[in-house]
């Protein structure tokens, strides 16, 4: 009797594990927290699962982690690197250990520090320097502590850390706290400033629909300049932010695909798929819009989206 009961037990686990096997998805995504990368997971995942008929599933997780993740088996796709921002795991992992593919094809971004058109023409600042002098950070001050306040990104960005370098290259973040938080709490902030007229600065970029909803001004900067711009990691290295300087604009970014190296055994169809993946900054600007703005649903507007796009879509199959 009790044989049997260990037996009866052994195959039940047994058809829990086989049933688990057989469940696994054939994909899994990552996903940052930014709306166009969000929504470029969607679009892939309904893609491969309507031309491929793949299981696809979808992970949130920072960019390191998505990359390591993929790195180490557990994850295929990251949707939207970010270069230079992430520069340094592209040279470990697509150049060095080339356990990662890119997919050549890219969109441009740009980067860069913004003021609503109404906070211009009340502070008067046109250039990014200007912030270190106390006089204009104090007309960005928020809570009364008498330094102004800057959104430099959310955690886990590339663009974070880099932004903290350039506070400290540019000298204004002994005049400004530099705030850290998620985008959507940032944007928010960014509304209640425009409607209460008051001062707001603020990292932005491109593709991203806070264009279309707010009239922005880029504060000037001096053109990048590659000799000086050097970024060094926060981890391992000692004393990374006295090392670094970057006190020029960014350079245009340049926004790619990247995958598991193991698909192009484990799933051959879907590594060539996602090598071909071609978008571009006006597609990802209304994903973000339809999105954040009109709050579509990303996995109704994902289905949507490839329907009515269905020739782009095609060419990513051929």
């Amino acid at each position: 009797m009790l044989l049997r009961k260990i037996s009866a037990h052994l195959c039940a686990c047994f058809f829990i594990v086989q049933m688990s096997v057989a469940t696994a998805a054939d994909v899994v995504i990552g996903v940052p927290n930014w709306p166009s990368v969000q929504a470029t997971a969607h679009v892939l995942k309904v893609a491969m699962e309507k031309k491929l008929g793949l299981t696809v599933e979808l992970q949130n997780g920072s960019n390191d982690t998505v990359i390591k993740a993929i790195d180490a088996g557990s994850m295929h796709v990251h949707p939207e690197v970010w270069l230079p921002n992430l520069v340094h795991l592209k040279r470990q992992f697509v150049d060095g250990k080339k356990t990662i593919r890119m997919n050549p094809n890219s969109v441009d971004g740009t980067q860069a520090m913004c003021v609503t058109k109404g906070t211009a023409e009340r502070t008067g600042i046109k250039d990014l320097s200007e912030l270190r002098n106390p006089e204009m950070a104090s007309q960005f001050d928020s809570n009364g502590d008498g330094k102004g306040d800057i959104w430099i990104g959310a955690e886990g960005w590339g663009s974070t850390t880099i932004e903290r370098i350039r506070a400290r290259s540019y000298g204004y973040d002994q005049t400004m706290s530099l705030m850290v938080m998620e985008e959507n709490e940032a944007l928010d902030m960014v509304d209640g400033a425009v409607n209460d007229n008051k001062n707001v600065v603020f990292f932005c970029y491109t593709p991203h629909h806070m264009f279309a909803t707010h009239d922005l001004v880029k504060l000037n900067e001096p053109p990048h300049d590659a000799t000086q711009w050097t970024i060094v990691q926060p981890s391992p290295t000692p004393g990374w932010l006295e090392k670094s300087r970057a006190a020029v604009a960014w350079d245009t970014a340049k926004l790619h695909i990247n995958y598991a190296a193991s698909l192009e055994t484990e799933q051959p169809d879907a590594a060539a798929m996602l090598s071909k993946v071609a978008l571009d900054n006006e597609m990802l600007t209304k994903m973000t819009y339809a999105l954040v703005v009109e709050k579509q649903d990303p996995a109704v507007y994902a289905e949507k989206w490839v329907e009515e796009n269905q020739a782009a879509v095609d060419t990513w199959f051929q």
